[in-house]
């Protein structure tokens, strides 16, 4: 019996479907976003694991590694294995870590089970988008895809929120412990509700693309941390990233030379395809930084709690759930090129609008940026997601959900760390410790606005004189971070406004898109298993 939706059908449980796939996407944003609330309480020695602060960074940056590396080859394996069985599996694997992470007994130990975190997230994040794609017929799609990208919303809302109310209530460990019981639940109704589908008609693993990918872009990955971390002048930092560039470029150079590519390259030839890669990247470059900063302000310039600084959170999140099911409509009415491209001016407004914000700006300023930040969003990713799906066959579509993640969360990751390493630096550039401060809690103070707020307590007198010159000095480097947020936001509107399609007569068909061999066999075998 087939397992292949009719090109023009929609499977009958599709909306569903799409719940479960939201609880599914849910447990896997959550995590992250309740874990940068919890950082300051695991780095404490008694309530905590006593991690430091390269402990603390490699904490998310072991999830990060992981789950880039393995984004695009999840996506393939999902096509060729099943999407039902990729996603159970990616569950069950993260759930099991959860369990690890909250029972950590040191930091080395929750490096490691966030390391297999990153493996389960890997397998989840494709599968839902391409289980998406194979349920829901070309019309329904988009606004499919905009109840998707609103749920990650839903999910940046929740998850400081309610990390701040288990560590207010619990132990650390909660905030991982949360996870279990929602895979449960997830893992349950994927097997009652969501049906197995696959590509028809799968070919060889292109072994060697494979393997090239998951080495290029692990080597990407950690180059980017590595450069944000210890500065992108360091050998280890531009080494890494020279070689994973270069092995990106063998990569695409060998698929276009095989048969059965795991990429098919010639897909970037579109305009659509590629426009839309490219404004996914730089939306989460400057995106993803911006919340990087704004954490830190939050909480250490502000002075808010966890669940305070969570809640400030939510006007963003607010704006993508209000937003991003309505923009299919919108696409609809005005077309990708207007819509993607307003949603991005949007969003380099809302970044900046962190140049004007200081350690005495009203708090409702703060709350209002986020929320044009996020209602810029919800205008840019559901159409560029779906631009990137309708832009590949259904049997492909594990694939084109990995491109598209692995984008964005590589686009994400280098926003952190370039915007993380510019604070840094003009961070220390502009402190200047009070006199009568020890060298070693100088040089601590220096390190990061966290590293004075650390040292104040044993800086005497000299205690207000450093806390508000740590204050001012941060400001001043969110000051630079946020013109260079803005900078590549501005430059993915143009992207948007040269390259994406404009409005199409309602009559007229998705632009083709040249198919590979592997392609047409895979659709002429689901032409010919619709017909029986």
């Amino acid at each position: 019996m087939s397992t292949h939706v009719q090109p023009q059908a929609g499977h009958p449980r599709r909306w569903a479907i799409l719940g479960v796939l939201v609880i599914s996407l849910l447990v896997v944003v959550l995590d992250n976003t309740v874990l940068n609330v919890a950082m300051r309480t695991i780095a404490d020695p008694e309530q905590g694991l006593g991690a430091s602060q390269s402990e603390l960074e490699w904490a998310i940056n072991s999830y990060t590694l992981v789950f880039a590396g393995l984004l695009f080859t999840a996506g393939i394996l999902a096509d060729r294995l099943g999407r039902r069985i990729s996603l159970v599996f990616g569950l069950i694997v993260f759930g099991l870590a959860s369990l690890f992470s909250a029972y950590a007994t040191s930091p080395d130990m929750l490096i490691a089970a966030r390391a297999v975190m990153g493996l389960g997230a890997a397998a989840v994040m494709p599968a839902t988008l391409s289980i998406i794609a194979n349920v829901f017929d070309p019309k329904e799609r988009p606004r499919a895809i905009g109840v998707w990208a609103g749920a990650v919303g839903l999910a940046v809302a929740i998850g400081p929120v309610l990390g701040g109310v288990l560590l207010e209530h619990f132990w650390w460990g909660s905030v991982f412990l949360i996870n279990v019981p929602i895979v449960v639940i997830g893992v349950a109704l994927v097997f009652v509700l969501v049906p197995e589908s696959k590509d028809p008609k799968p070919n060889r693993i292109d072994v060697i693309g494979v393997l090239l990918s998951i080495v290029g872009l692990t080597l990407i990955t950690y180059g980017v941390i590595k450069g944000g971390e210890d500065g992108f002048g360091e050998p280890l930092a531009w080494g890494t990233l020279t070689a994973g560039l270069l092995i990106m470029v063998a990569f695409v150079l060998y698929e276009k030379r095989i048969t059965f590519p795991s990429l098919d390259v010639r897909l970037f030839t579109n305009r659509q395809f590629s426009a839309s890669t490219g404004i996914i990247g730089l939306v989460f470059f400057a995106a993803m930084g911006s919340m990087f900063f704004g954490a830190f302000y939050l909480q250490m310039v502000r002075g808010y709690g966890p669940l305070a600084s969570g809640a400030l959170f939510v006007p963003f999140a607010l704006g993508q759930m209000i937003f991003a099911p309505l923009s299919a409509g919108m696409v609809k009415r005005f077309g990708p090129k207007a819509v993607s491209t307003v949603g991005l001016v949007l969003v380099a407004g809302a970044l900046a609008l962190w140049v004007f914000i200081g350690a005495e700006t009203p708090i409702w300023i703060v709350a209002v940026t986020f929320f044009v930040q996020g209602v810029g969003m919800a205008n840019v990713m559901p159409p560029a997601t779906e631009a990137i799906m309708s832009a590949l066959p259904r049997e492909k579509a594990g694939v084109g959900s990995a491109v598209s993640n692995t984008i964005r969360q590589l686009g994400g990751a280098l926003g952190v760390a370039v915007l993380g390493a510019v604070v840094s630096s003009v961070y220390r550039s502009n402190l200047e410790a009070p006199a009568g401060l020890p060298d070693a809690a100088a040089d601590l103070a220096r390190e990061s606005i966290a590293g004075a707020y650390a040292v104040a307590g044993q800086a005497g007198s000299a205690a207000p004189a450093l806390l508000t010159g740590a204050n001012e000095a941060f400001v001043t480097a969110m000051h630079y971070a946020s013109v260079g947020s803005t900078v590549f936001a501005l430059l993915g509107a143009l992207v948007a406004a040269l390259w994406l399609p404009g409005k199409r007569p309602a009559a007229a068909p998705a632009p083709a898109v040249a198919e590979s061999p592997a392609q047409e066999q895979g659709r002429e075998l689901a032409d010919a298993e619709t017909t029986r």
